[in-house]
């Protein structure tokens, strides 16, 4: 399965190397949260730059122009096991509101700026999904509907019907694997069935600027 065919891609051990690094730099961050919105954090810049052991990944899908855009971490556990209905990440993260045509609607999340932009701004855009734990089928894999990202904006009540034409798949890993996906793929999550502790450092990556002033928050 290849980022350019499917939407998902599997680079097996691509950030083991780096992990404890990454774990300390993640460490201040609070536990077992559903989705904790990371701004600010400079010791993360290394590992996200062009040459870091992520940020080449997405380097080889949008080039040397591909930045960090938004970084969110996830820490699934047994106190905090929640499951996710199948959805497309719809919106982007930026400095301050800007009203601009074809940006909207706006929402706060975090205390931080979020707006939906236009669809080919999410299709240019890459995901990547850096493990910092082991994701066997019983600890709530990632589920995507491979090549759905094709399939441009999908209305919610057409969402099951892509997911039945594009079948499913379990994103299975191990500590140190980095999944990409093109953004807008259909993708859901489930509770585990045996759950153990799930960190996810979820990291969106885009090449473009944005126009009428906005700017990314970046990491």
């Amino acid at each position: 399965m290849t980022l350019a065919d499917h939407g998902a891609q599997l680079f097996r051990g691509a950030a083991l190397h780096d992990l404890p690094a990454l774990l300390d730099v993640l460490a201040p961050l609070p536990a077992e949260q559903a989705g904790v919105r990371i701004s600010g954090l400079p010791g993360l810049r290394p590992y996200l730059a062009p040459t870091g052991s992520i940020g080449m990944i997405a380097s080889r899908a949008l080039g040397a122009e591909g930045k960090a855009v938004r970084a969110i971490l996830f820490d699934k556990s047994e106190g905090t096991n929640w499951s996710l209905a199948w959805h497309q990440d719809r919106t982007i993260c930026v400095k301050e509101r800007v009203e601009v045509d074809g940006f909207g609607p706006w929402s706060v999340k975090a205390g931080l700026h979020h707006v939906a932009p236009p669809f080919d701004v999410l299709a240019r855009m890459v995901t990547l999904r850096v493990h910092l734990d082991d994701v066997p089928a019983t600890n709530a894999p990632l589920l995507i509907a491979p090549g759905s990202h094709r399939h441009g904006r999908v209305p919610v009540d057409a969402v099951e019907g892509v997911v039945a034409r594009c079948d499913t798949m379990a994103c299975l890993a191990s500590a140190g694997d980095v999944w990409a996906y093109a953004t807008p793929i259909l993708h859901a999550s489930e509770a585990a069935s045996r759950p153990a502790r799930r960190r996810v450092l979820q990291v969106d990556f885009s090449a473009d600027a944005l126009p009428g002033g906005l700017e990314w928050l970046g990491v």
